[in-house]
């Protein structure tokens, strides 16, 4: 007979589900063997005291999974299967190193280059373009989007740029993804295997070792105090060459005019040689206008443009964009005919609504002066509380700034009494491959104040104070 038992318990599954899975064990255990009939929808449903249309809904998930089959007017038979060939007994066991925290680690301060200030982001504003978007883009948002992205979000991105950058490109030059390195590793792909990429040291560690991973050549450039150093450049003689030329990351130097001439000069001299313009925070200046792009000043189609909107907005948001010279498009366009746009659709209209309608240049604005005020209250606390004791890089641009500190701590002992305060810090040591002594008496760190609240700037300098000398 048949044994079927059904728990009645609140956590337990539908009646329907329970005789499924009992069924299921039973069938791939050999329990049951081939071609056993199974009792008829009206007997098993008397037997349990449930309804014939539970019994009939795990009969037909039987059937849909190949595990039972029906002969009309006889009933239900199991189906013949063979045993699963078991070398283990159990299954391995997930590593410690793979488990992962269902929470997020949280600071209670936090001095993060990564970080924006998602409490002044304008919820309502993009909330209610976003139900515009559902309601007068029903067929866009339910078909898969082009894969650079709807033109008409893109004819937005075009317009912003030619305005806040400089940069006049058509929209089918731009190219949007969920991020700088999704960007960049489409980028590549249009290149030879061979190819040589520049980075700069320090600078944006993610993308280096995106590309060592990928096989790359990658060529460490050193910096000087208008940028990358152009002679190291000459000799590596890379075919791509990675910039921060608005405000590099992490130093945060600006690249004068006549480094950028330098450099537009030595893309020009060889086919096969890109300038990559990485303008990841060029929106925030602070006490002149925006530097303009270095796009902006290439006359031969030699510099490839890579924005984003992750400071601006917020970095959970995901879009990123890339503004290709037409004839790597061509390339781009054949390479990648198949590819899948990755950005949610209702997301990318509420941004070609939120740039139109203005919010965007007034939310920019605004934020602009949050920033500011956040950055000249962090440096006037640092030299109150530190006095001699800290050097600091104040250059009025973007989300952070670098600062040097005068200890006989080494960085470890930093950081740990760093995380022992709750405070989120990072040094020098995550951006650059060189060799960051211990025995240096100054250390340096980047500062971000993109997420501080003005009003616990001073108490967050008196805990960084007890981190790097207590």
């Amino acid at each position: 007979m048949l044994e079927i038992i059904l728990s009645d318990s609140k956590k337990s599954t539908y009646k329907y589900r329970q005789i499924y899975e009992i069924l299921k064990e039973k069938i791939i255990s050999g329990q049951l063997p081939k071609d056993y009939k199974l009792p008829s929808k009206r007997e098993l449903a008397k037997d349990l005291a449930i309804s014939i249309n539970s019994v009939a809904t795990a009969y037909e998930q039987l059937i849909a999974e190949g595990y039972v089959y029906a002969l009309e007017k006889k009933g239900y038979y199991i189906v013949e299967l063979n045993a699963f060939k078991q070398e283990h007994s159990n299954r391995e066991k997930l590593k410690e190193s793979l488990i992962e925290s269902k929470k997020h680690k949280e600071y209670k301060y936090s001095l993060s280059h990564m970080t924006t200030n998602s409490l002044h982001f304008p919820h309502k504003k993009w909330i209610s373009f976003q139900r515009q978007v559902i309601k007068y883009h029903q067929y866009e948002i339910s078909q898969l989007s082009h894969p650079q992205g709807p033109i008409e979000v893109r004819e937005a991105i075009r317009d912003l740029v030619k305005i806040t950058r400089g940069i006049n490109c058509y929209a089918e030059q731009i190219i949007i993804g969920t991020g700088t390195q999704p960007l960049i590793d489409q980028l590549v792909g249009l290149f030879k295997s061979d190819i040589k990429a520049g980075i700069e040291n320090p600078g944006y560690a993610r993308v280096r070792d995106m590309l060592i991973d990928k096989g790359i050549n990658v060529a460490e450039i050193p910096l000087d105090n208008h940028g990358v150093d152009i002679k190291t450049i000459k000799k590596e003689n890379p075919t791509l060459q990675f910039l921060t030329p608005s405000h590099q990351f992490p130093t945060g130097t600006i690249m004068p005019i006549s480094r950028r001439i330098d450099l537009l000069n030595w893309a020009s001299e060889k086919e096969n040689r890109y300038i990559v313009e990485d303008d990841y925070d060029s929106e925030f200046k602070y006490g002149t206008d925006n530097i303009p792009s270095l796009h902006s000043l290439d006359k031969n189609d030699k510099v490839i443009y890579i924005g984003t909107f992750s400071k601006t907005l917020l970095p959970s948001l995901r879009m990123t964009y890339m503004i290709l010279p037409l004839h790597l498009l061509e390339l781009y366009k054949a390479k990648h005919k198949n590819w899948l746009q990755g950005n949610n659709s209702i997301q990318l209209y509420t941004l070609k609504y939120f740039i139109e309608s203005g919010e965007y240049s007034r939310h920019v604005k605004k934020m602009n002066l949050y920033y500011e005020n956040n950055r000249t209250a962090l440096i006037s606390s640092l030299k109150k509380y530190f006095k001699d004791k800290v050097a600091i890089a104040d250059i009025p641009a973007g989300l952070h700034f670098t600062a040097k500190f005068k200890t006989q701590k080494s960085y470890d002992e930093i950081k740990t009494s760093a995380e022992q305060y709750s405070l989120e810090l990072y040094d020098m040591r995550r951006f650059s491959t060189d060799y960051v002594s211990n025995d240096d008496e100054w250390k340096k760190y980047v500062l971000g104040f993109a997420s501080l609240d003005i009003d616990e700037i001073d108490n967050i300098v008196k805990i960084l104070y007890k981190a790097i000398f207590e």
